[in-house]
This record gives C-alpha cells, structure tokens and sequence, in this order.
C-alpha cells in the first residue's frame, strides 16, 4: 500500500510505501518545542520506504534527529534519524489524515499538565522499554 501526503502550501509532496514501523504519540519536549505543539503524532517508516518531492529544510534538534519542514510554508514533515534508518512522518500531514491510528504514548514524564490522556493506550514515561 502506498499512502500520500504533502505540506499546507502544496510544493512538498511524499509517498510512504506499506506499513508503518509503529505509530506513537511523544511528548518529550523536544517534539513539542519542535513542532510547536504539546505532542507529536507521528508513523514512524522505515526511511527506504519514503519518496519526497519538493524543496525541504531541515534543522538537527539533536544528535539523533533532523526535523524536515517545507521552505515555502514552514509545515512540520518528518522526523528524520541522522543513522539512515527510520523516519517519523506526522500523521496531519498524509492526505488521508485518518490513516494510522496511535498505539502508545512515550515520554509521558516529559508531558504538559494540562493534556489529559485518556484514550486508554499503553503510556511509557520514556521510550518503550525494549
């Protein structure tokens, strides 16, 4: 299955070919200050398996991760891990934004006070344990 999305203006277009890895919601802050926004949601995809189109920036918001944007509209893409192997696609940004649906939450220690999560999946104050 190939599943399509792209930025807010329209010049970043991306194919995410079958299944993601998993699907997580994080709350470190690191994805809030990067994304702007108290969590993100995000398919994580094997980097082999994403085809982009357009003209990205990125920013290295640590030593493992480039945070992907659009230079033109600045929508937030990817998560790409600098070792090659996997890339977290946010989940808004693919066309059908139902697509993938959350199976856990990490770094939930790291969560603002105000965002109650009570959908009932798996929480992990930090990584899932291995």
């Amino acid at each position: 299955m190939i599943r399509e999305g792209g930025c807010l203006c329209g010049a970043i277009r991306f194919k995410a070919k079958g299944e993601p890895i998993n699907v997580r919601i994080c709350h470190c802050r690191n994805c809030q200050k990067a994304m702007g926004s108290p969590f993100f949601a995000r398919a994580l995809f094997d980097q082999s398996a994403l085809t982009v189109e357009g003209d990205t920036a990125s920013y290295a918001s640590s030593e493992a991760l480039d945070r992907v944007f659009c230079k033109t509209c600045g929508t937030r893409l990817f998560s790409w891990r600098r070792n090659g192997t996997a890339a977290g696609v946010a989940l808004a940004v693919f066309d059908d934004r139902n697509a993938f649906a959350p199976t856990e939450h990490i770094w939930v220690r790291e969560k603002m006070e105000w965002v109650r999560l009570d959908d009932g999946l798996p929480q992990y104050p930090e990584a899932v344990p291995l």
